[in-house]
């Protein structure tokens, strides 16, 4: 107890509410059964990486040989685009993800630091994952009419309509994000001081 002003004031010591804090650690740590997922996704980049180059030997082995025209170049092609960007995806999930929900990465000053990991949080993570999905979804739209005389009209109505609907989705999490992303700011930049009191005016000499 602390005498101040006549009153007691009753100071707590570190002891005071020591279970409160030991479970929120406990259960805080538990972030680190997320690290064994990103590395899973690691090997499942792998697995891309191998599919890349199954893709182009192919392409190359299927054109050093003659066997392929135009639009099969043009389809092999497309393939190996949307190889590589299903695997910018794993990338933006992996790096994007352990830095957002597991714990700092630690690139500040890096040279190869990517230039939206300085800012990423989940709102910026997941317009750049619906992103993202409507490329890759472009990609295998684009697969469709290039290849449109082997594809059923059925299938061309539901890949435009699904791509239109990621489009829609995309466009939500984006406007979304952005107040959000406003909002957040503002309240982090607002000054959290006490305002400053007025000074008492002093009694005029001769006042009742």
């Amino acid at each position: 107890m602390k005498a101040h002003g006549g009153y007691a004031a009753e100071v707590h010591g570190p002891a005071d509410g020591v279970a409160a804090p030991s479970l929120g650690y406990a259960l805080f740590a538990t972030r680190w059964l997320q690290a064994p997922l990103y590395f899973g996704l690691v090997a499942a980049q792998a697995v891309y990486v191998y599919e890349f180059f199954g893709e182009l030997w192919s392409l190359v082995h299927g054109v050093l040989n003659g066997r392929s025209d135009e639009n099969t170049v043009m389809l092999a092609v497309l393939k190996l685009v949307d190889v590589v960007m299903i695997a910018n995806l794993l990338i933006m999930v992996i790096v994007g993800g352990y830095e957002t929900f597991v714990s700092r990465i630690g690139l500040q000053g890096h040279k190869d630091q990517p230039e939206w990991l300085s800012h990423v949080n989940s709102n910026v993570l997941k317009v750049k994952l619906a992103m993202a999905i409507v490329g890759i979804s472009s990609i295998h739209l684009l697969q469709m009419f290039v290849n449109i005389h082997h594809t059923s009209r059925q299938e061309l109505i539901w890949g435009t309509t699904i791509h239109m609907a990621f489009i829609v989705s995309a466009c939500i999490l984006a406007f979304m994000a952005g107040p959000m992303e406003a909002r957040a700011a503002s309240l982090h930049q607002e000054p959290h001081s006490v305002p400053p009191q007025q000074p008492a005016q002093p009694a005029e000499h001769g006042a009742p």
